[in-house]
């Protein structure tokens, strides 16, 4: 999602919106941004961010749960027939694109501890796991579906990084996709083999 400029100004409509736009256009600029930044950036008073977010910590708290939904909505976008490993691989490379794509909110959204008191964050990050966990038990019904999709988001999530971090080639994304997929092959338990009756 790229979102839409915030310079003009802000006039009408959803205040929270319009500087949640502003904030994700600062963080993947690389700027630094505090609530007075932020009400620059969107043409706003210096306290009407306030009005939205207590400090820092609650606006990236906020933009922490957009990125969650945002890569939920990827995630769910997958068709998911059949059922096959290869799904399971196809949900990791989305995961390492989205990281790839977005890195400034991937490292804001997992840098720091999820903050159990934001009930909305605890319930985007709860939406994540459960889709994870409800795909992998499709697929391996007879596993545990938890531990298997936690093994599973701890490889994605590890590839995401090193690419990130450089440690592994990022400027081919067939590449990449290539690598993510073979890698959880690797790891994949394999699937119980059906005899014909």
């Amino acid at each position: 999602m790229d979102p839409a400029p915030a310079r003009s100004g802000y006039h009408h409509g959803d205040l929270r919106a319009a500087l949640l736009r502003a904030a994700l256009e600062m963080l993947e600029a690389g700027e630094p941004f505090s609530l007075r930044a932020l009400a620059r950036r969107a043409g706003v008073s210096a306290g009407a961010p306030y009005r939205h977010f207590s400090d820092r910590e609650e606006l990236e708290s906020a933009l922490a749960v957009h990125g969650l939904r945002e890569l939920m909505d990827d995630l769910a976008g997958l068709r998911q027939e059949p059922a096959s490993p290869a799904v399971i691989a196809e949900l990791a490379v989305r995961y390492v694109r989205f990281a790839l794509s977005r890195p400034a909110l991937f490292r804001l959204m997992f840098g720091q501890p999820c903050d159990d008191q934001d009930d909305e964050r605890v319930r985007a990050a709860s939406a994540l796991h459960q889709h994870l966990a409800a795909v992998v038990g499709t697929v391996f019904p007879a596993s545990d579906p938890v531990a298997l999709s936690t093994a599973g988001w701890s490889l994605a999530h590890g590839l995401a990084f090193l690419h990130l971090d450089g440690k592994l080639p990022s400027a081919d994304r067939d590449a990449v996709d290539e690598r993510v997929r073979a890698a959880v092959a690797a790891v994949l338990p394999p699937l119980p083999e059906t005899r014909a009756p």
